[in-house]
């Protein structure tokens, strides 16, 4: 079977308009699948080169097949299961930052150049003072960008025309406010001189971004007979979701030099883009870490088959719709639109998304994802939020256990084990205090400062509440207690 290439494609070259930092799944079926798209419909017309920016792994898999490659979607459309296939022929060219660094730094002077992509993950976006101007290339990704800038800010002779847009989706709050930063504190350490500063200050966009879609990659059990039901072979195929967001931030409005929206992309440009994210995480997130736990001591391995558990489901339902999406800022339909696009992602049946996986760190998440809605719920109410309030009970059942090993604490579901992973000191901590009275549990939770950031054991009714939750947990198994304490009715 012949590999997909150009040929096969017959892709229209374009002018080179995007760099891209990261040649992973996310990229190709987020970034590179919505500018194919544009292209497609004659909204963008620009073609996009993946930077390889570490050291390790090869490209060649892009270069057998030119760069040409299937993205999958599958998911729930319309209220059927549904399987999308595109051939995206938007990325016109790879190149190795490493091991063909000239190549790689000759796309500095492309005219066309206009916007930088990347992914390098969380952990990309750090100022390293041991990056120097000289090695080819910086090891860092803000190193990298910043001799990247620098050297087409030299062959350009500082044109204010020549300046690039910066759209990070690193999954850090501000991405494009760290990452400018970066490059600022580098021009400094290399001694770069004044023109280059004043010349990424105003001539170049630096944008903060949040992306939304689950990417689960390379099909390697099924990709054999893909590529016989494709006909043709491609070691580049991956699969996500249908759903998508991204939401652009920016001081000056770049919508025209990017019209993705025209072509019916899920991409909103806006000035302030944290309703969004809050929208993402109190809702998306926030219902994950809510009924988790939960749902695995109830029996469950997979969201889906949460999904499929009554109990669950409706006890999720409840949490979003009657303690979550009251305490936002956005106007209430787009909320309900957004949850309803939650709960068919979480009904995918494409996606087996392991509760043990999404456990880990509960405590650091139950703070950042579901304190907040909690918090405000109290103080607009003027009650407790019983299901947030629940899910902090379930928390505390899910990480009871005495022994920790290989790094993780021993929890016991049904007489069998199961890992609890989380900061050392948290696990150290529910050793020494899990098996205790409910009261003494309770309250050591509660009040814990490190964990929550403030004392919750002086919420009125919180500690009651939890200690109530937590004995009928303990004494009934989870199930029964959820049964016990919600009910049809209280759904």
């Amino acid at each position: 079977m012949e590999y997909l290439s150009k040929a096969k494609t017959k892709k229209k070259e374009r002018p080179i308009r995007v760099l891209q930092f990261g040649e992973g799944n996310f990229l190709r079926a987020f970034v590179d699948y919505m500018i194919d798209i544009a292209n497609e419909k004659g909204e963008f017309d620009g073609d996009i080169v993946i930077v390889k920016p570490i050291p390790i792994g090869t490209l060649d898999r892009f270069r057998r097949q030119e760069c040409q490659y299937t993205v999958q979607l599958r998911g729930i459309v319309d209220g059927e299961p549904k399987k999308i296939n595109r051939i995206v022929t938007s990325v016109a060219d790879a190149v190795d930052a490493y091991g063909e660094y000239e190549r790689y730094a000759e796309y500095a002077r492309t005219d066309s150049l206009r916007f930088i992509v990347s992914n390098t993950t969380e952990a990309g976006i750090v100022y390293d003072d041991t990056d120097r101007l000289e090695d080819t290339p910086p090891k860092t990704y803000p190193g990298k960008l910043t001799k990247f800038l620098y050297e087409r800010y030299r062959y350009f002779d500082g044109d204010k025309d020549k300046g690039l847009i910066i759209l990070p989706v690193e999954l850090i709050d501000d991405n494009g406010i760290h990452l400018k930063e970066c490059v600022l504190k580098l021009a400094t350490l290399w001694n770069l001189e004044e023109g280059f500063v004043d010349w990424v200050n105003h001539a170049c966009i630096f944008t903060s971004t949040l992306v939304d879609r689950i990417v689960t990659g390379y099909p390697r059990d099924e990709a054999e007979e893909l590529c016989r039901e494709f006909g043709y072979q491609d070691d580049l195929i991956v699969t996500g979701e249908p759903f998508a967001l991204w939401v652009i931030e920016s001081e000056k409005d770049i919508s025209g030099e990017l019209p993705l929206p025209k072509a019916n992309l899920p991409v909103i440009f806006t000035d302030n883009q944290k309703p969004y994210k809050q929208r993402k995480v109190r809702i998306l997130n926030g219902a994950h870490t809510s009924f988790v736990l939960a749902s695995y001591l109830c029996g469950n391995d997979i969201v889906l088959e949460s999904m499929e558990d009554e109990l669950i489901f409706r006890f999720m339902k409840a949490t979003i719709f009657d303690e979550v999406i009251p305490t936002l800022t956005l106007p209430r339909e787009d909320l309900v639109a957004f949850a309803n696009e939650v709960i068919a992602r979480f009904r995918n049946p494409y996606v087996k998304h392991a509760l043990l996986s999404i456990s880990l760190n509960s405590v650091s998440k139950w703070r950042a994802r579901c304190m907040p809605s909690f918090l405000s719920y109290i103080e607009k109410e003027g009650r407790l939020p019983v299901h947030l309030t629940f899910s902090l009970a379930a928390l505390m059942a899910f990480y009871t256990g005495s022994e920790i090993r290989d790094g993780a604490l021993i929890g016991h579901r049904d007489g069998q084990e199961y890992q609890i992973l989380d900061d050392g000191r948290v696990l150290e901590f529910f050793a020494a205090n899990s098996n205790r009275s409910a009261e003494e549990y309770t309250h050591a939770v509660l009040a814990n400062t490190d964990f929550w950031g403030q004392d919750l054991s002086v919420l009125p009714g919180v500690e009651e509440a939890v200690i109530s939750y937590i004995s009928d947990i303990r004494a009934l198994g989870m199930r029964p207690a959820m049964e016990k304490i919600f009910g049809d009715g209280a759904f």
